[in-house]
């Protein structure tokens, strides 16, 4: 779990800016929090004040993590966005992580031509342990690093990370912090015709639509069920034939797949397709199929808008989701960036979110964000 980021000179997070993520309250109950950090993080706040670039810190610290290795070429520099006024000065991204009741921190900062600085630290019985420091191209390590991860220093490029060397090269030390940034999932603040058709391959595995289902209900959008229909022999006749004459040629194009869900009501079962759904289910549908992977893994999943096209009561049921063991065994995250300021407030008589749930950015004078 992510118990904390920080980050300093990413796009409009001029200085350093933590999310932090361990609980501050008890439970509802009365109980002890249930996990080491808070399974859900909401981040409100006004239009451009920043709360789309704080997700954007937390998604480009994972994706330098997962790709610098295989993209960035010799000599080829870093792909970064600082704040304007503060180009020539270092980018930093730092989390705190928790897997299997060990703390990790792990951190990096990098310029436009190489990284830095790199490190990682582990806590077990709660006592730091240094696994390596990077600075430039100097590499330190603690006594219990093995000698098979300090021997990968000799392959990290000056715009690599160490720690995407050591999960390519399967060491196990380094490759548990990578898998938790390559768990990590990003949802877009709109979803588009295309992005939900692009998701009807995957849902042919099995069992996945039943998981959905569940989770559907679960969210009381009133559907019971869908299903993948395929287009008939002679729907693909004719649009074939059509194609030809409209292009002059021969052509064969792939077979068309639509949604049809199943929704039930005291008159009987009645189907829709995809688009006779509201703009609410189709954002809610689209968001199962990320949620979905994230509570099975214990993921982390961020989320831009959550309210888009979402009714409050949709986007609470959603929350929920994370907020309960029953649904939530892993101790899957959500961090999300909401205008809804109902999430505040109470939704059919419960609290959405707790207090140490509930993060605001705003714009300083300068136009750095204060989190």
């Amino acid at each position: 779990m992510l118990l904390s980021f920080r980050t300093a000179n990413h796009r409009s997070l001029r200085t350093e800016q933590q999310l932090l993520l361990t609980p501050t309250y008890a439970e509802p109950d009365g109980s002890e929090a249930a996990w080491e950090a808070v399974p859900v993080v909401a981040i409100f706040g006004p239009n451009a004040s920043g709360k789309s670039n704080l997700l954007d810190a937390i998604s480009y610290m994972a994706y330098v993590v997962r790709w610098s290795f295989r993209e960035n070429e010799p000599g080829g520099g870093m792909r970064r966005t600082p704040f304007a006024l503060s180009a020539d000065e270092p980018s930093t991204y730092v989390v705190d992580v928790a897997l299997d009741g060990v703390r990790y921190t792990y951190g990096f900062s990098i310029d436009d031509a190489a990284v830095v600085e790199e490190w990682l630290y582990s806590y077990p019985q709660k006592r730091e342990r240094r696994i390596f420091e990077r600075s430039g191209g100097d590499f330190t390590y603690g006594v219990h690093t093995p000698e098979s991860v300090k021997s990968l220093e000799k392959l990290v490029e000056p715009n690599v990370l160490l720690l995407s060397v050591g999960a390519r090269a399967r060491q196990d030390l380094l490759r548990r912090v990578y898998q938790w940034f390559a768990a990590q999932r990003y949802q877009g603040p709109s979803v588009g015709g295309r992005a939900l058709k692009n998701s009807i391959g995957p849902l042919g595995m099995p069992g996945l639509q039943d998981r959905i289902t569940a989770l559907m209900r679960a969210a009381d959008t009133g559907i019971d069920g869908f299903e993948i229909a395929e287009e008939t022999d002679e729907e693909f006749a004719v649009r074939v034939a059509n194609l030809r004459q409209g292009l002059g040629r021969e052509v064969t194009p792939r077979r068309r797949s639509r949604l049809l869900f199943r929704h039930k009501c005291d008159a009987g079962e009645f189907v829709l397709p995809l688009h006779a759904e509201s703009e609410g289910t189709q954002q809610m549908f689209h968001m199962a199929i990320s949620v979905l992977p994230v509570l099975e893994s214990g993921g982390l999943l961020l989320a831009d808008e959550l309210d888009a096209s979402m009714h409050t009561y949709l986007s609470a049921k959603l929350i929920q989701l994370f907020q309960d063991r029953a649904t939530n065994p892993r101790g899957a995250q959500l961090i999300f960036t909401s205008h809804d300021s109902a999430l505040l407030g109470r939704v059919q008589g419960r609290d959405v979110l707790r207090r140490d749930q509930i993060w605001f950015t705003e714009k300083d004078a300068d136009g750095g964000t204060q989190v």
